[in-house]
């Protein structure tokens, strides 16, 4: 996994460099004082025999005030050097989080929509956010303590056995039970890691779902249920945690036994070997502050250890998800959206879910050029699915859709999709202006003349200007403050100001009553003309004047005239008609 991210990362590698070398220096500086406090104590017991004297420094004091110079020196570079690898660690940390959260929302939004369908909401929130912020608490200060836990062995265990091989072979004896225990715990560690994410994706996902429906939740009085649910997910939230923290806490404690006998070791042994004039009491002094240098920074491994462990089971969703495949929306050949005339047709088109099976079977259908069609069935007749069909988002898994006779397979994503403006029944309104709602997928957002013609044509031009900044009133989150009918005049709106050659209205009018209804059938007949209209819809009120209506049941089309003549044919549209008008009750 780490070799994954590395590999990922790697146009980073000059300022992951320069962040290790800072963290190098940093520790070089950090050890230094203890050979000084040997130093400062050789010159108190050996004077003129001292070190700093065989090295010409002859006078006590002079040698006392070179020690506090290069006292000063070191303490001021380890700090200069601790306060450049935390700007440095802790940049490269935003950049990579910046990075792996980007490319992460940009593939999502490539992946095909069954792959995105399977994950909840909450479980994608979690990756991009939890999954993320995880990395960056390990580069923020778990990379730096690995480099300089090996910084320390390495110099300190170079000092040592400078000063004394044998002391040295004994302290460093318990290092292999220590980094033995490490790797012990950390693939104990990494399952239980894993589990960790996983259900704090599932709390996040049921947090999500029950803030999205609030209003629901309180009006049938489920306060004390739906809170229940989520003390169970948060209680295996709870479990899963507790699970890690018991062996990683575990982690500790055993390191300082190893710790404790390397430390005894250099204790006496180095002790005797002074007693016996083999060191001197400046060596020893170094031996024993030392000691606490080399072993004791290992016992940073169990954090930095459960660091690495959370980051990479957050790593590891995250990089599993870029490596599904994802559409690439400029493939194929680009087509002009001005030059589209926008005769639709599907010929032998059949579709199934692998979960569901057929929903679509041998399906044919026309949409001419500048007219209104309307495909109204039951749910699940397949109705949407046409729809994602005609947009690409779904493959059909036979036979094709032309539009103006050029296959629509052969034809880019991306410039495909700009023929066509869709209303929907779930509106999607950004936290921003009403001005950038209006022009949104449009680069230019600052003809207000424009603006106010589409908010006309839509009926919306009187609530946008009563709002208190007109076209810049922002808002709000998903536009709650909105009624449901003026959600849809904005969503009309942008579609009148996208002024694509292509309309489809997908259950556009249904989640609204029959005054806001009338209402915006209005707008929809003025965006309707001369312009290629599909109406999708199970509220048959809404398609009466369509040019055309089929009537789709179980994937197939089954009767097509217009609303006069389907009655007429007393068939499965007048039985739809009866039951919505109360003619049969």
């Amino acid at each position: 996994m780490l070799g994954r991210l590395l590999t990922y990362t790697r146009d980073e590698q000059a300022r992951v460099a320069s962040a290790s070398l800072c963290s190098v220096l940093n520790k070089l500086f950090d050890i230094a004082p203890e050979i000084l406090i040997g130093m400062a104590v050789d010159v108190v017991v050996n004077r003129q025999d001292s070190l700093l004297a065989r090295w010409g420094i002859s006078s006590l004091q002079q040698q006392l005030a070179w020690l506090g110079v290069a006292t000063f020196l070191i303490w001021f570079l380890e700090s200069f050097f601790e306060y450049l690898y935390q700007i440095q660690w802790r940049n490269l940390a935003q950049r990579v989080q910046h990075k792996l959260r980007l490319d992460a929302y940009r593939h999502l939004q490539r992946l095909p929509s069954a792959q995105v369908e399977k994950r909840s909401t909450g479980s994608l929130l979690a990756l991009l956010n939890d999954d993320v912020n995880q990395l960056e608490r390990f580069l923020d200060g778990g990379a730096n303590s690995l480099i300089q836990v090996l910084t320390s062995v390495i110099l300190v265990g170079a000092t040592f056995f400078y000063l004394s091989p044998l002391v040295a072979a004994l302290a460093f004896l318990p290092i292999p039970a220590i980094l033995f225990g490490a790797f012990f715990f950390q693939r104990r560690l990494q399952p239980r890691y894993a589990e960790v994410r996983e259900q704090a994706a599932r709390v996040n996902a049921r947090l999500n779902t029950n803030l999205h429906g609030l209003i629901n939740i309180q009006s049938y009085g489920s306060e004390d249920f739906e809170a229940a649910r989520v003390e169970k997910e948060s209680l295996k939230y709870q479990e899963t945690n507790r699970r890690a923290i018991a062996l990683s806490s575990a982690f500790t404690p055993v390191l300082r036994m190893a710790i404790l006998a390397g430390f005894l070791c250099t204790l006496v042994v180095g002790g005797q070997q002074c007693l016996n004039g083999q060191l001197s009491a400046g060596s020893y002094s170094v031996l024993v502050f030392l000691t606490q240098r080399l072993l004791w920074p290992l016992t940073g491994l169990a954090a930095t250890s459960d660091l690495y462990e959370r980051a990479m089971a957050s790593a590891s969703r995250i990089l599993d998800l870029l490596v599904l495949p994802a559409v690439d929306l400029e493939v194929g050949e680009s087509i002009n959206p001005s030059l589209i005339q926008g005769e639709i047709v599907c010929t032998n088109l059949s579709f199934a879910y692998p979960e569901r099976g057929a929903v679509l079977t041998d399906l044919d259908l026309r949409l001419p050029a500048g007219q209104t069609t309307a495909v109204v069935g039951s749910t699940g007749s397949g109705k949407s699915t046409l729809v994602k069909l005609m947009l690409r988002f779904l493959e059909s898994d036979q036979g094709q859709i032309t539009i103006d006779g050029k296959n629509i397979r052969e034809l880019s994503r991306k410039s495909l999709r700009r023929c066509f403006s869709l209303v929907s029944q779930d509106v999607f309104l950004s936290d921003d202006t009403v001005r950038h709602n209006i022009a949104y997928g449009s680069p230019d957002e600052d003809d207000d003349q424009r603006l106010l013609e589409a908010a006309r044509v839509a009926e919306a031009e009187s609530f946008v200007l009563s709002l208190p900044q007109g076209l810049d009133s922002r808002l709000g989150e998903r536009a709650q403050q909105l009624s449901g009918g003026q959600r849809q005049r904005l969503a009309i709106a942008r579609a009148v100001y996208r002024n694509a050659p292509i309309l489809i209205l997908d259950e556009a009018t249904s989640a609204v009553d029959n005054e806001t209804e009338a209402a915006l059938a209005r707008s929809l007949r003025k965006l309707c003309a001369g312009r290629t209209t599909l109406v999708i819809a199970h509220r048959l009120s809404s398609v009466r004047h369509a040019d055309c209506i089929h009537v789709l049941d179980s994937g197939r089309i089954v009767e097509s005239g217009t609303h006069e003549q389907l009655l007429s044919q007393d068939g499965l549209y007048t039985r739809l008609w009866a039951i919505q008008t109360g003619a049969d009750l």
